[in-house]
């Protein structure tokens, strides 16, 4: 049998698909998650010390985010974004497919990427409003050079990988920082505040699928097998995407956020 042809049309559907799925998912999250879990967003500062004459380090909490936004938040980011490309961007996603390249969906990455790297560092103790504005930076920055990748790669004749570097450069700093925060929990043996074991679990299938995404990029411009064709690369993404955000918004419900 032979198999079903990849066309721009169909991927057009396939966003429209994925627009209802993600909308069905906001509406049953917004209705059952538990929005009473809060983690403390802290800033640090110093301040002298008129005892020692010295400076001291301080911190104090300056909100209560509810864990349930940044969710929501991603999973809405997902939804508008598949809507918008299946209509109003329509003819530019069409434009931009037929030559290799897909603006839109490095700058719905950058945000919803970004927005899930943050609600897996609360989940492991980083609240510091500087730590998570930074952790969203790189992972924004490492989208945005997927975006360049593409973009420069109209103009090149032999393939440029520095932009496909300098992205996974930026994009493993926030998981080096997570994993230090796994690392400093697990080894503070006198602690009762553990990290519970469903973010491990988090961790690992997240951040096994950040590096999916990496990957079907190297095909892409390697042409390997079926990723000759470009298309075929872009379902890879919309399914990658699909999967990643749907087992991070449903194993965060499951470990934290039911009622």
């Amino acid at each position: 049998m032979a198999k079903k042809k990849i066309t721009i049309e169909g991927l057009r559907k396939f966003n429209i698909f994925m627009f209802v799925f993600f909308a069905i998912q906001v509406a049953v999250m917004f209705m059952i998650a538990n929005a009473k879990v809060k983690f403390p967003i802290n800033v640090s500062y110093l301040t002298f010390n008129t005892d020692t004459k010295s400076l001291d380090s301080a911190t104090k909490a300056i909100y209560q985010l509810p864990l349930v936004w940044p969710i929501l938040a991603f999973l809405v980011i997902c939804m508008l974004a598949h809507l918008i490309i299946s209509t109003i961007y329509y003819r530019r996603y069409k434009k931009d497919l037929k030559v290799g390249m897909n603006r839109a969906r490095w700058i719905e990455y950058s945000f919803s990427a970004s927005t899930m790297i943050v609600a897996i560092a609360l989940l492991t103790g980083i609240y510091d409003l500087v730590s998570l504005i930074c952790l969203f930076a790189l992972v924004m920055v490492m989208n945005l050079c997927g975006l360049i990748m593409e973009i420069h790669n109209q103009t090149t004749e032999k393939t440029k990988w520095i932009s496909y570097i300098v992205g996974c450069i930026a994009g493993i700093v926030p998981w080096i920082c997570i994993a230090i925060y796994f690392w400093a929990s697990a080894s503070n043996s006198t602690s009762g505040a553990k990290i519970p074991a469903f973010v491990y679990w988090i961790f690992i299938t997240i951040f096994l699928f950040f590096n999916c995404f990496a990957i079907n990029m190297f095909l892409q411009y390697k042409k390997w097998g079926p990723w000759k064709n470009y298309l075929y690369g872009e379902r890879v993404y919309i399914i990658l995407s699909l999967v990643a955000k749907t087992a991070l918004a449903w194993q965060v419900f499951a470990g934290t956020l039911r009622p």
